[in-house]
């Protein structure tokens, strides 16, 4: 078996960086018109308290449509080489569905898959197993083009999405990805209503929850705008409430657009659990 290239710690609070390099994302899309002034941007996320780099090539946000493989990869493996060479310390993820994209990342310095398709085709799990990387495995319904289209009722939510993924953990470790190697996101705002993704981050967003690390991917999502009014540029708040009251009840990883005010949060967080007498999970 290879030897892994990245091992999740069993309870950590960390955040993780979204260093987009796409055109459309619905946050921050276009503000990074090169792989410099991303390098640039995911080396001040870094130094602002990040200790994953989250690089994505292709937007996920609703409606999105695909870019081709040979485009995902120019955009990404610029900025991955680049944040390898200026942050050797930094865990790097590559964002992608593409089997070929995340061998490629990996071979330019990424450590981690993290993939929205929850790691469901088998050659991105030959992928993981060939280059020991580390994998998230994330929830969805349907794709980003119509994943917010149709029927979205669930009986209940929890069960459907533990469940699930439950069966691509099953899937990764059949294929010979170690236990170690494997964290979970229950996939806020992808596929599911306001008050679906109100139930997976109050139920799903430890690790005693779902039995591995938890990504918990909330950052200026939609569902704060439907219950505040808010929009994109103005959830800052609503996203660090979200993680916060997570964060109360067990370690997750916080991936996130804004470093700066999530270190915060997150400093003030451990100071409260341990001035209550309660053991920082580390």
């Amino acid at each position: 078996m290879t030897q892994a290239l990245w091992s999740w710690p069993r309870a950590e609070r960390a955040l993780m960086a979204v260093v987009n390099v796409t055109p459309d994302s619905f946050y921050d899309g276009g503000v990074r018109s090169s792989a410099s002034e991303a390098v640039r941007d995911g080396v001040k996320m870094w130094e602002a308290g990040a200790r994953y780099l989250d690089v994505g090539g292709e937007s996920s946000r609703p409606g999105a449509s695909p870019v081709s493989e040979a485009e995902e990869l120019r955009r990404v493996l610029p900025v991955i080489a680049g944040l390898r060479a200026s942050v050797p310390d930094a865990v790097i993820s590559i964002d992608t569905v593409k089997p070929e994209v995340a061998y490629q990342a990996i071979k330019a310095g990424a450590q981690v898959i993290n993939d929205i398709q929850g790691m469901r085709a088998l050659e991105m799990r030959q992928v993981a197993v060939e280059t020991g990387a580390g994998v998230i495995i994330m929830h969805m319904r349907g794709r980003p083009e119509t994943m917010q289209e149709g029927d979205l009722s669930s009986s209940d939510i929890v069960r459907e999405v533990r469940e699930w993924l439950h069966g691509r953990v099953h899937d990764c470790l059949s294929a010979g990805i170690d236990a170690t190697q494997i964290a979970l996101d229950p996939g806020v705002g992808f596929g599911k209503t306001p008050e679906q993704n109100l139930e997976l981050i109050a139920h799903l967003s430890t690790p005693e929850a779902v039995g591995y690390p938890v990504v918990l991917g909330v950052s200026r999502k939609s569902y704060i705008g439907a219950l505040t009014g808010a929009d994109t540029a103005h959830r800052l708040p609503g996203t660090l409430a979200s993680c916060v009251f997570a964060g109360v009840f067990g370690p997750q990883i916080w991936r996130v657009h804004d470093v700066s005010e999530a270190r915060q949060a997150l400093t003030l967080l451990e100071a409260l659990i341990s001035a209550q007498g309660r053991e920082v999970q580390t």
